[in-house]
C-alpha cells in the first residue's frame, strides 16, 4: 500500500518590486525580490481524495505576497518573510507551516558627478541576499545568506601537501589564482514568535553587512593554504561577529584558471613565474563546502 509521507505546495518565482518615496528629500529607494511560498498542514486529502476544500489556491498565495509587501516593510527580508509566513498560520487553521524563500536582487544607487542620484540605480553584480524562513506554530526559524558574490585574487593562494597516489596528476603550487562564487549562509537561533523577530530587527542588516565584509576581507588578505582553510576562517569570524547565530556555512566552487604553454611560438615563456596569460575554465571545477556550529 502507498501513503503520502510528505507534501507542501505554493507559489514560486513571484517577482516583487517595491519603491519607497521620501517626500521630504525627493529620494527614492528600491527593492526587487523573487519570492517562493510553500505551505504544509492538513492538506493530505487534496492529494489522496481529490478534496480541494483544503487548498489555498496558489494564485491566492501570489496575491498575498503582493498585499503583504504593500502593507509591511520588505526590508530587512528576514522580517518580511516572517510576516508573510505568520499570515498564513493566522489566517488558515489547517496550515501548520509556511516556508518562505526570499531572494533580494542587487540594485546599487548611481553616483553622478560625485553625488548619489535620488532615483537611479545600477546592477553591479549578480550577487543576491537570500532568506529562508520557516514559520510554524512552535516558532520561526530563519537562515540568511549571500549567493553569487563573484571574487578573484591573482595571487596569495597556494595548494600543496595533498594526497599523491597513482590517480594524481595535479602539480603542487605555492602561487595560484583563486576565484569563486560565494554562497554563504548563517542560521539564527529560533525565534519564539513574530514579536521576537521584530525585536531588534536591525540585527539582520548588521549581520549581512558583517558577513559580507568578513568574506571579502578574509578572501583578500588570507594567505590561503586551501579553499577549505580559508572558508573555515570565514565561518569562525561570522560566529564571533553575530552571537545570535547557531551555525554558518559556505559553498565555494573553485573556478580554475590554467596557464597556457606558448613555448611552441618562438620560445614564448608563459608558465610558472612567467605566466601572464591564462585560460579560464567553465568546468569541471572543485566544489568545497563546510558548516561550522558553536561547540
Amino acid at each position: 500500500m502507498a501513503r503520502l509521507s510528505a507534501a507542501r505546495y505554493g507559489k514560486d518565482n513571484v517577482r516583487v518590486y517595491k519603491v519607497h518615496k521620501d517626500e521630504k528629500t525627493g529620494q527614492q529607494s528600491v527593492t526587487e525580490m523573487t519570492v517562493c511560498c510553500l505551505l504544509e498542514g492538513e492538506i493530505d486529502t487534496s492529494y489522496t481524495q481529490a478534496d480541494n476544500s483544503v487548498i489555498v489556491a496558489t494564485d491566492s498565495i501570489k496575491n498575498t505576497i503582493y498585499i503583504k509587501a504593500k502593507e509591511h516593510p520588505v526590508n530587512p527580508p528576514e522580517l518580511y518573510a516572517s510576516i508573510l509566513g505568520q499570515h498564513f498560520l493566522d489566517k488558515y487553521a489547517h496550515i501548520s507551516a509556511a516556508h518562505i524563500d526570499v531572494t533580494v536582487h542587487r540594485w546599487t544607487r548611481m553616483v553622478i558627478d560625485g553625488q548619489p542620484h535620488p532615483h537611479s540605480f545600477l546592477r553591479d553584480g549578480q550577487e543576491t541576499r537570500n532568506v529562508e524562513a520557516t514559520v510554524t506554530r512552535d516558532g520561526i526559524t530563519i537562515k540568511s545568506g549571500i549567493v553569487g558574490l563573484q571574487v578573484l585574487k591573482s595571487t596569495g593562494s597556494a595548494f600543496h601537501g595533498f594526497v599523491r597516489d597513482e590517480f594524481t596528476t595535479l602539480k603542487e603550487t605555492w602561487d595560484r589564482i583563486l576565484s569563486t562564487d560565494v554562497d554563504a549562509g548563517w542560521t539564527w537561533k529560533k525565534c519564539a514568535n513574530l514579536a521576537a523577530v521584530q525585536d531588534g530587527v536591525e540585527r539582520f542588516d548588521a549581520a549581512w553587512e558583517a558577513a559580507r565584509n568578513i568574506t571579502l576581507k578574509t578572501f583578500a588578505e588570507d594567505e590561503s593554504a586551501s579553499v577549505q582553510n580559508t572558508m573555515y576562517k570565514m565561518c569562525e569570524q561570522i560566529l564571533d561577529a553575530v552571537p545570535e547565530t547557531e551555525k554558518t556555512n559556505y559553498s565555494l566552487p573553485n573556478k580554475h584558471y590554467f596557464e597556457v604553454d606558448l613555448s611552441w611560438h618562438k620560445g614564448l615563456q608563459n608558465t610558472g613565474k612567467d605566466a601572464e596569460v591564462y585560460a579560464p575554465q567553465s568546468g569541471p571545477n572543485g566544489l568545497i563546502k563546510c558548516e561550522v556550529s558553536r561547540s
